[in-house]
């Protein structure tokens, strides 16, 4: 049966106790054969059934970052990152899905006390779709608030969503409001929430990876948002204490690496299984289990997904120390971090084409996880937060730092 978790597994500071991790993990390792066997069913749907979903509620795995103030667990960063590792060890879209629906409870509490507190006034298993492209424009309300309408892309997750988050650019008398530099920088910028029902969700999710996430577009026409259900994610105060929550932008690059390096290592475990068979390539003298040139091809791999693995888990831990510090807010932090995430990604995406390659023409079939893994590694490194042209801010501060030696 499977664990349900509760605030009773969170100690008096505030982060669930190691036991408690264990027991979502452990439950997340009872849904894996389950949620192997409905794989190819997730893509033709191209999204996780209702019933996976609230299995995946019910043990915890949407409440990992919310603040054990408002029943949440609260997680330390590295056991948190550890849960989406898992599930996208398991299936990108499954991991995909829970990475967006977790990272709700870093984005939400930087809304007014009050807003969230009615989110969250029915538990804390509350699910947030998205998308942070600033493509919706807000334009002030007589009596109060703001018309907003825009078209948002990639809201993964959305049609299980109880509330759904977009960014706008903010305007007034037809004009962008000016943003942090004034009148010569950039448009003053917001986010904002409303009930999932408010939204119109597009059918659009027609893709080569990650198609089991439902990431359509979503969409509103002159709709009134109330003032307190904006959000400034760059400058704004969160309503809640705790490491977490003191800047989320931060936090984004390592939630990617989280998901591709347990991509990464399911791609080289199931390489691993298929060699196992005895299988043998056409025309190779041997099986590849007992090829020396496979030998030295899955040493390599093993060792580009160890280093992610590791890159990864040292730029968590450096992280969580200037989240306990209380120095997380950093440009210079932000650029490492992306740096970070941007090169685990492509790693584990190389990582899983030559896992793909290895395996010859067996891999080609619908039936085998390393075509879904490539295509599912791919989609995700085209993210902006793990781009690769934003190696450009890390260069950047790179040169800045050396001017100021």
């Amino acid at each position: 049966m499977r664990s349900q978790i509760s605030l009773r597994d969170a100690n008096p500071f505030g982060l669930a106790s190691a036991a408690a991790v264990e027991r979502m993990l452990a439950d997340i390792r009872d849904l894996a054969p389950e949620i192997t066997a409905q794989a190819a069913e997730f893509e033709d749907a191209r999204r996780i059934p209702p019933e996976l979903v609230e299995t995946l509620r019910s043990i915890g795995v949407f409440r990992i970052f919310t603040p054990r103030s408002h029943g949440g667990l609260e997680l330390e960063l590295p056991k948190a990152l550890d849960v989406i590792t898992a599930l996208s060890r398991i299936d990108g879209s499954v991991g995909w899905d829970a990475m967006i629906g977790g990272a709700s409870g870093l984005f939400l509490p930087l809304l007014p006390g009050e807003t969230y507190d009615r989110i969250l006034r029915d538990g804390p298993d509350v699910i947030c779709a998205g998308s942070i492209a600033p493509v919706g424009t807000a334009e002030p309300a007589p009596g109060g608030g703001w018309r907003v309408s825009g078209r948002w892309p990639f809201a993964s997750g959305c049609q299980h969503a109880d509330w759904i988050l977009g960014f706008c650019v903010m305007i007034r008398d037809g004009r962008p409001i000016p943003g942090r530099g004034g009148e010569a920088g950039p448009p003053l910028i917001r986010g904002f929430v409303l009930p999932a029902r408010d939204w119109r969700i597009e059918d659009t999710w027609h893709v080569a990876g990650l198609r089991g996430t439902g990431s359509h577009h979503v969409s509103l026409q002159d709709a009134l948002v109330p003032e307190e259900q904006f959000f400034d994610f760059l400058d704004g105060r969160p309503c809640v204490p705790g490491p977490l929550y003191q800047a989320v932008r931060q936090l984004l690059p390592l939630l990617h690496g989280a998901f591709s390096v347990g991509m990464a290592e399911a791609a080289l475990a199931e390489l691993i299984a298929l060699a196992g068979t005895g299988r043998q390539q056409l025309r190779a003298p041997v099986p590849m289990r007992d090829s020396e040139v496979f030998h030295s091809d899955l040493g390599r791999i093993a060792a580009e997904v160890g280093a992610a693995r590791a890159y990864h888990r040292a730029q968590v831990e450096s992280h969580w120390r200037h989240a306990l510090a209380g120095t997380l807010k950093d440009d210079a932090l932000h650029a490492e971090g992306t740096q970070a995430g941007i090169w685990i990604a492509s790693t584990c995406v190389h990582a899983a084409d030559t896992c793909f390659a290895l395996a010859g023409g067996a891999a080609l079939y619908d039936s085998s996880p390393l075509q879904r893994r490539l295509r599912d590694l791919h989609a995700a490194a085209q993210h902006a937060a793990v781009h690769q042209r934003f190696y450009v801010d890390a260069g950047r501060a790179l040169l800045d730092r050396a001017k100021a030696v």
